[in-house]
């Protein structure tokens, strides 16, 4: 079998999952395998020349590479993914668009001779389709794909996990990609795929050596982190995922994948160090497998030649001599001498910075910042980001620094650091006095004193009274205090705050007590609100008021919110709607007002007043009632007056006590509303009635019966 599955366009993204019906693709849910994983891909090798890893590995330690040529049968290029398949592969100009480090798959027939195919694979492509550098991606993909009714549910078991999938018109096709962002290539490593599938060797014949399998030729394979080396389809109860029987089983699998001869190298860094005159050393780092030949290429320019670095537990390194000025712009190439080809890594060759001091002094507001290049020769000017080039001066003026420094070479070395800072440590602000008070009370009333409105870390208030007769004043040093005048004058208050970072400017509140008057309630003036909507009581207006006390009256049950106080709240509530399906005997229409009366108190005595909430009224218009003796059919609709979104429903005969006929609908944003439905069938029944969740009502509509 050839594993091949034409790619389709990628969109970015970590995961690229189909869980929807988009398009005609299958609703899926990955399912957690009832086996723990013990296995997966580890490691992202070395960028080769065309700007792919050389290889990933995974945790059986199985490094597989990139299938990028003609000349292997076993691990060919796609030759419809490259511009020539004539010449051979060669980057940029005649590479292909994808391609793959593994390529496995099976193919099976279900039991009603429907063949469905599995791809597990990782692959390599360009983000968009064109081979550009720096749009290098590699993903994992699992694919699903083969005919089956609309509606149908499958569990797929496969190597690398369990897929519970629903066909939609186009029958079971699941795609899941893991890893394409551009550049991310070890995004891969979250995806299901991993480890490698390998052809089993325990199964004649054994793999060709240097192969994870012949894709020619199907096999058993080893390597699933689950154990389920296989592809096991069992179709499901769409409704409770109850298992009705297997369909499909194979244990035989398509494997293409090439063991990596390459290690590749990554140079990691290169910098240098320079005396006055010009003479010092060149300094390598990379990373490769271990026991490579990895070496620096000779310069001559710099005055060394070809030498083999050090390396250790795939760790490379290397001192090389410079014996003259190092230009600007100048680089080193390490090479992986064991490789074929060779693969050869250039990078520039950059000053080593050091930062030698950073501190901030958060009492001056000054940043200190020194450094050192390793150039001593050429001495190229050292900038701190954000700040400037340094010269020995503090820079000042810096209220809040970053918590971290980095410091860039004119030569090209940077360098970041942490900063530690001194001064005195950031207190708390004094905090801000605030208070209220009613502005006139009467003897005998309580009088609340509120400082809640400070603002600030406060540890104490303070209430003192300043002038008027002298009263006794409770919680003097609490946030709220109160008092009971016995004679008339005017009271002043002064409320101080105190802190950690120092007590507030204090403020006053001054209080007119009056001789004893009785109050007088005045509950607002009526209103007339959409069911459904918040209503807001208005009771301040009421004077010589020490306590208020809202009560419900009549009307539709309601719940206040802040009953003892001038401004409570409450929800219109809606119309109940008749029960589907009916009849509703005992259903009762009610669009009655809510009536509340407020109370209001003072040692004078007692005031009441009552305000009256109605709903708005709702005319429903322009009705057309039609009902289908064919087909027992009903058409209604009609246009609400009110565009709030409230629903419509329908009953058999003149009152609401009847049938219900379908389900209630919403009117849209114009007005309308459409009830079409089959049933009830009238029974003789000639009229219907409407009702709204607003309160809406239309009773003894005709009925227009048609055939």
């Amino acid at each position: 079998m050839k594993n091949r599955f034409t790619r389709v366009a990628l969109v970015l993204g970590v995961i690229v999952t189909i869980v929807a019906p988009i398009g005609g693709t299958a609703m899926a849910v990955v399912v957690p395998p009832a086996a723990a994983r013990s296995g997966k891909l580890v490691q992202v090798g070395p960028i080769a020349d065309h700007g792919f890893p050389a290889w990933y590995r995974d945790s059986n330690n199985v490094r597989l590479e990139g299938c990028v040529s003609f000349d292997d049968p076993l691990c060919p290029a796609l030759a419809d993914e490259v511009p020539n398949p004539d010449l051979p592969v060669s980057y940029p100009d005649n590479f292909p668009g994808e391609f793959f480090y593994q390529l496995d798959g099976a193919e099976l027939t279900l039991t009603n001779g429907v063949k469905a195919t599995i791809g597990l694979n990782v692959e390599g492509a360009f983000a968009n389709d064109e081979v550009v550098a720096g749009d290098e991606i590699v993903f994992g993909r699992v694919r699903i794909r083969f005919a089956a009714p609309a509606g149908e549910r499958y569990r797929i078991t496969h190597p690398y996990g369990v897929d519970d999938l629903v066909a939609t018109a186009k029958g079971i096709n699941m795609t899941e990609d893991v890893g394409a962002v551009p550049g991310a290539f070890g995004q891969v490593l979250n995806s299901r795929i991993g480890p490698f599938l390998t052809w089993d060797p325990a199964v004649a014949p054994a793999a060709p050596a240097g192969y994870a399998g012949d894709p020619g030729v199907n096999h058993k394979v080893v390597g699933s982190p689950y154990n389920t080396n296989f592809v096991r389809i069992e179709k499901l109860d769409p409704a409770g995922g109850a298992v009705l029987g297997q369909v499909g089983f194979t244990e035989l699998f398509s494997v293409q994948g090439r063991y990596a001869t390459n290690a590749g190298v990554d140079l990691d860094q290169a910098t240098y160090s320079t005396a006055a005159d010009g003479s010092g050393v060149a300094e390598v780092y990379a990373t490769s497998e271990p026991g490579q030949a990895i070496e620096v290429v000779g310069n001559a320019a710099l005055g060394f030649r070809n030498t083999r670095l050090r390396g250790s537990s795939g760790h490379y390194y290397g001192r090389f001599p410079i014996t003259g000025p190092v230009p600007s712009g100048t680089s080193l190439e390490v090479v992986n001498a064991g490789d074929r080809p060779v693969p050869r890594k250039t990078r520039k060759l950059v000053d080593v910075v050091q930062i030698t001091g950073l501190s901030y002094d958060a009492d001056a507001q000054e940043l200190s910042v020194a450094a050192t290049s390793s150039d001593k020769a050429g001495r190229p000017a050292l900038t701190a980001t954000g700040f400037g080039v340094l010269g020995g001066s503090p820079f000042a003026g810096v209220e809040a620094p970053p918590a971290t420094v980095t410091v860039t070479s004119a030569a090209g070395g940077t360098a970041t650091a942490s900063i530690i800072g001194s001064g005195h440590p950031f207190l708390p602000g004094a905090p801000v006095a605030g208070a209220t008070a009613d502005s006139t009370a009467i003897i005998g009333q309580t009088v609340r004193l509120d400082g809640t409105g400070s603002t600030g870390e406060i540890d104490r208030y303070k209430w003192t009274q300043t002038a008027g007769p002298s009263v006794a004043l409770s919680n003097a040093m609490t946030s709220t205090a109160t008092f009971v005048p016995a004679a008339a004058g005017t009271y002043v208050f002064t409320l101080e705050v105190t802190g950690p970072g120092g007590s507030g400017t204090p403020v006053t509140v001054t209080i007119d007590v009056t001789g004893a008057v009785a109050p007088k309630a005045d509950a607002g003036a009526d209103q007339t609100v959409v069911r459904g909507r918040a209503v807001a009581l208005d009771g301040s207006r009421s004077t010589a008021v020490e306590s208020y006390a809202w009560r419900q009256v009549s009307g539709p049950a309601v719940t206040l919110t802040g009953a003892m106080t001038s401004r409570p709240t409450f929800t219109y509530p809606g119309q109940v709607l008749p029960a589907a399906p009916g009849p509703n005997p005992a259903f009762v229409y009610a669009n009655d007002p809510v009536v509340l009366e407020l109370t209001v108190r003072n040692p004078a005595g007692v005031a009441t007043a009552q305000v009256t909430v109605r709903p708005s009224p709702e005319t429903l218009s322009g009705l057309a009632v039609r009902y289908r003796t064919g087909n027992n059919e009903w058409r209604i609709s009609g246009t609400s007056s009110l565009l709030i979104g409230q629903r419509v429903e329908a009953v058999l005969g003149s009152t609401l006590t009847g049938k219900v006929i379908g389900a209630p609908v919403a009117v849209d944003a114009t007005g309308a509303f459409s009830i079409r439905v089959t049933g009830p069938a009238p029974a003789g029944v000639t009229t219907i009635s409407l009702v709204t969740s607003i309160g809406g009502r239309v009773l003894a509509s005709n009925v227009q019966v048609t055939n």
